[in-house]
């Protein structure tokens, strides 16, 4: 048997699935030379086209294109690809582009700081935090300079890092945008292993080293080692460099990825249930309702400044799920007798496929209720007039079935994820049920919460 075709020891039966490298045709793909470039040059080209329509474009969100192409398809349409393909998108994405040509002509390539291997994840949720909170309280979605300028923040902090820092030092550390879809890839449906008796004879280590047509691996990951797919691009440095054939890339089920954790992390857990928060914020500000409650916050706080009674809105709203997950891990606690914050680490992950089936209900408004705008803004490019037309693609309703179908199965997903962190962390002491309860009545809940969420109409984006 060639070592392709192997079968990782490591891996539970349950979970041996076919090397899709073994396909010839997805073999001869990953592993041109072409690859991942041909992809990488339309994407920045395109990106290229946003920001410049952004920037100098029309002044109104409803007529330009970038926004369009920015809020209504590329946002959307992100988390699909996160749980279809893992982080590929980082693979292709024009930031990470910009960085590599940027470390080609200037880069000192200089280690990454210990202080962001130590603290990058807790940088990259207060860069989310931020930024969910600069977009409602400045507009910036609404407005598409502003969606401009902080496209161009973002690309500077890309070009000091790529001038400063080895590899992609700022979508490993830095990168919102990696943060979240790290979180979503663990539970993604592709994963990228090696094969470890194969890995035990190499020399070369050229898969993270690279050699003298290809870089090592860019996200500092070392294939024979990596714990999941958190970090992995699917960018297939590492196999167009491993001399052994040592690299497998399988299918999944969704959130299979989650099960088995063997170093959970706070911080990592932490940015799971932030983004329950933050699926919940962008909710209520788009219900038709919003202005309604926002009056009667403005009484009882006595102020109509919108900084003020958005900022404790969006305090709120993070705070509850983050409160929620405490008091559950505090209730498992008292069953297995680890902490309150070694059961929030834990678990915390166990959420991840209810804040991916959030991310996308919520989003799938925006596309399938506005999609057509893409077409519009861009036929506007060229002159075409298409005022008057209606943007929708599917009918609210229909839409509504859609959202609640995804929140149903996110719910099933977190719940099952929660029973299997339970039954491989406490199985063995009979502890399974007593741990898992407390976070299946959560996911539950939150699942609830955002069915209640979807019932209620939303305003348009565009």
């Amino acid at each position: 048997m060639s070592a392709a075709k192997k079968i990782n020891p490591d891996t539970p039966k349950e979970s041996q699935t076919k090397n899709l490298l073994e396909n010839k045709a997805i073999k001869g793909i990953l592993k041109s030379r072409w690859f991942p470039g041909i992809i990488q040059l339309p994407v920045l080209a395109i990106f290229a086209l946003i920001v410049f329509e952004l920037m100098a474009g029309p002044g109104s969100a409803h007529d330009n294109f970038g926004t369009a192409g920015t809020w209504v398809l590329w946002w959307p349409l992100i988390p699909i690809i996160f749980l279809l393909l893992g982080r590929f998108w980082c693979a292709i994405c024009p930031f990470a582009t910009v960085s590599d040509w940027i470390q080609k002509v200037v880069g000192n390539n200089r280690p990454v700081p210990r202080f962001l291997k130590k603290y990058g994840i807790w940088l990259i949720d207060a860069f989310f935090i931020l930024i969910t909170w600069a977009d409602h309280t400045f507009g910036i979605i609404e407005s598409p300079r502003g969606s401009g300028i902080l496209l161009l923040i973002i690309t500077t902090g890309v070009i000091i890092s790529g001038s400063f820092f080895e590899r992609r030092t700022w979508c490993r550390y830095l990168c919102f945008l990696g943060g979240l879809s790290g979180n979503y890839a663990r539970s993604g449906s592709l994963e990228l292993r090696a094969t470890p008796e194969t890995c035990a004879k190499c020399k070369t280590q050229s898969c993270y080293k690279g050699n003298q047509s290809t870089p090592g691996c860019p996200m500092f990951e070392f294939p024979r080692t990596m714990e999941s797919m958190a970090s992995c691009n699917l960018c297939a440095n590492c196999i167009k460099t491993c001399p052994n054939d040592s690299i497998q890339l399988t299918t999944r089920i969704p959130s299979k990825g989650l099960w088995s954790i063997r170093k959970p992390k706070f911080e990592e857990s932490f940015l799971a249930i932030i983004i329950m928060g933050i699926v919940f914020v962008q909710n209520i500000t788009m219900l038709e309702v919003w202005q309604e409650m926002l009056a009667k916050l403005e009484v009882f706080v006595g102020t109509t400044n919108y900084f003020v009674t958005f900022t404790i809105t969006f305090i709120i709203a993070m705070a509850i799920p983050v409160l929620a997950l405490f008091a559950s891990s505090y209730f498992a606690k008292l069953a297995n007798k680890k902490s309150t914050i070694q059961n929030f680490a834990i678990f915390g992950y166990a959420l991840i496929p209810l804040d991916l089936a959030g991310h996308i209900a919520h989003n799938l408004f925006h596309l399938l209720a506005e999609g057509k705008s893409v077409i519009y803004t861009f036929a506007a490019l060229f002159g075409v007039d298409t005022h008057g037309a209606s943007a929708a693609i599917l009918s609210n309703s229909t839409i509504q079935l859609l959202q609640f179908g995804l929140i149903a199965l996110g719910t099933f997903g977190s719940i099952y994820t929660a029973y299997r962190i339970s039954k491989n962390n406490f199985g063995a002491e009979g502890k399974t049920l007593s741990s898992f309860m407390p976070f299946a009545v959560l996911s539950l809940i939150l699942g609830i919460i955002n069915i209640y969420l979807f019932i209620l109409p939303m305003a348009m984006r565009m």
